[in-house]
């Protein structure tokens, strides 16, 4: 039987057209370092959602992603204020701050998301030596608590950034579920309303493997190729994440496998939020849920369908839904769960 849990968007497998693409990709010979005609296709692809500004580069994964954007971005007397939920603070094992040098600077949020006013009291210090100097804001799309910006809330940050002299960095690891979710094009979320640099994600939304740094404005990027290579995050076999990026941003498959993985996350929270000592915690905008459970039933129903804890001491998981998640995969899970709780 083939199981499918709800830990993580990244514990689901690729994509059927994403693995022909690959194997497309295989045939042959073809230039190293991205000198290729899938790189500049995959370019291509990415300059129709985002702009004609929009400049990419391909990297191996979501950490890369950030921290080589960030790298380009910031001085090491420099500083990102980010919420304190934010994957380069909670989950890439300091790889910011040691390859940039720069410091984080943590804002708690109930939600997840950064507002202006927050990030108007994070800036301190500006031109006093002893202090870091704030240079970014970064924010994720969708968040970690699985909440959504909409474009306005996003061109609202841009613009107290540019106020600042600072620049808008988002973690758009789940940055498809959010347009989805938004029923707006990435455009719309991101250039229009201001971005300046998007870690663009594909690998949670059925992709193998591969994301992309984008730079949206002109000016910015410019010695990004020598910041990727000398963080490890050239890929000398390049076509074959650009070959993922066409075959999933080329048409709709990657709408398509957003909104399908965002409707069985709410098709979950529904059937969970039915089931009684369970609690809802967070609004399910995109795929991902978050709840409260007895303690003593954690255990035992993480090891049957898969999922991760995510604050031990409120007894908070986290539930993940993923393209390849069925109506059936949601209904044994919440089958399972009233099964436990009632025993």
């Amino acid at each position: 039987m083939v199981r499918r849990m709800f830990a993580s968007d990244n514990a689901s497998g690729a994509h059927p057209a994403v693995l022909d693409a690959i194997r497309a990709a295989n045939e042959g010979h073809a230039y190293a370092y991205g000198d290729d005609d899938w790189t500049r296709a995959a370019e291509a692809v990415v300059r129709r959602h985002l702009g004609d500004e929009a400049r990419a580069f391909f990297v191996f994964n979501g950490t890369g992603a950030n921290v080589t954007a960030l790298a380009a971005l910031m001085r090491p007397y420099e500083a990102v204020i980010c919420p304190a939920t934010a994957h380069i603070n909670v989950d890439e094992c300091g790889a910011p701050e040691r390859f940039t040098g720069g410091k984080s600077i943590a804002v708690p949020t109930p939600d997840g998301k950064l507002t202006p006013e927050m990030v108007e009291r994070a800036i301190f210090g500006v031109g006093v030596e002893h202090h870091s100097q704030p240079r970014v804001v970064s924010v994720s799309q969708s968040t970690e608590y699985g909440t959504v910006y909409g474009p306005a809330e996003i061109a609202a940050l841009a613009d107290v950034a540019h106020e600042h002299g600072m620049y808008l960095h988002v973690d758009g690891a789940r940055i498809s579920n959010a347009a989805a979710a938004l029923g707006c094009s990435l455009r719309e979320m991101v250039a229009d309303a201001g971005v300046d640099v998007l870690s663009f994600g594909g690998t949670k939304n059925g992709m193998l493997f591969g994301e992309a740094v984008v730079f949206l404005r002109d000016g910015l990027g410019a010695d990004f190729r020598f910041v990727r290579k000398q963080c490890a995050q050239l890929a000398s076999k390049m076509r074959f994440i650009a070959a993922q990026f066409i075959a999933l941003f080329g048409g709709d498959l990657w709408l398509e496998n957003a909104r399908h993985a965002n409707e069985m996350a709410r098709l979950l929270a529904e059937g969970m939020a039915a089931v009684p000592g369970v609690a809802i915690t967070q609004p399910v905008e995109a795929n991902e849920v978050f709840a409260i459970l007895p303690r003593e039933a954690i255990e035992p129903l993480a090891k049957e369908f898969g999922f991760y804890v995510w604050d031990e001491r409120a007894g908070e998981v986290r539930w993940v839904a993923s393209w390849d998640t069925t109506p059936e995969d949601v209904a044994a899970f919440v089958a399972g769960a009233r099964r436990l709780l009632a025993g």
